[in-house]
């Protein structure tokens, strides 16, 4: 799980509420912290070109720790996701692109396509959806014959910080080959309207699902609000997310 800017371990785990989630199935969580040191506003620094790449950067520190955690409690590609919220969401995406083969599945919210800046300036552009993917985004830094991994991404409509046009370029990169979306609406407990569209791949498993909630804005839909960037009135993103990565 990581965390966005301005936020740490211990508040996004309150915020998303993933914790008693996971433990309902099962589940162990790691919560990486980003140091001041690395940023100053403890983002994720996903938009730098040595933070994109497989073997170098950030992504490395990160599949490290993952690789850590699959030997120590014997685990396999199967049994391992990655998610994060903004900044977060945006290397959770990373993350799938660069070692695909060490995650099963991916969630992100309000996060950012992979390559869409090589800057901080490209960044904030890419935030406001001023741009497109930036040359040469469809390349993986993966190793070859790895599919695409499974998706689910997450955004709010009224979203002033990450343009809701992301979800769609979350998906469409990496040459993803998806089959029309079947589409539903429905409302969250909380109250929020939403739209849930639903992929399947070449080989008609779910590939990918995309959730756009009216009206949420920069923030972890479902979430606690004892934790920074939640939104309590949208559908539980962390159960969402996790009924996606077991094959649910």
């Amino acid at each position: 799980m990581l965390h966005g800017c301005k936020q740490n371990p211990e508040d996004f785990a309150s915020g998303t509420k993933m914790n008693p989630v996971a433990e309902a199935h099962g589940l162990l969580v790691a919560y990486p912290a980003q140091p001041a040191s690395a940023n100053a506003s403890s983002c994720w620094n996903w938009f730098n070109p040595a933070d994109q790449a497989r073997g170098a950067g950030e992504p490395s520190i990160i599949a490290g720790i993952t690789r850590e955690i699959m030997s120590e409690f014997s685990l396999d590609r199967n049994q391992v996701f990655v998610a994060g919220l903004s900044a977060g969401g945006a290397m959770a995406v990373v993350m799938g692109e660069t070692y695909p083969d060490l995650y099963a599945a991916i969630g992100t919210h309000s996060g950012l396509p992979y390559r869409s800046a090589n800057d901080v300036m490209s960044a904030f552009a890419a935030m406001r959806g001023e741009i497109g993917l930036l040359s040469g985004a469809s390349l993986r830094s993966a190793p070859d014959g790895e599919p695409p991994v499974r998706t689910i991404v997450f955004q709010g409509s009224a979203d002033p910080t990450v343009s809701p046009a992301n979800a769609g370029r979350i998906l469409n990169s990496a040459g993803r080959q998806l089959g029309p979306a079947r589409s539903e609406a429905g409302r969250a407990a909380g109250g929020r309207a939403y739209t849930r569209s639903i992929y399947s791949g070449p080989n008609g498993a779910r590939a990918a699902e995309s959730w756009m909630i009216d009206g949420a804005g920069h923030a972890w839909s479902g979430g606690h609000p004892g934790g920074s960037y939640t939104d309590p009135k949208g559908p539980d993103a962390s159960a969402e997310m996790v009924r996606f990565f077991l094959g649910h």
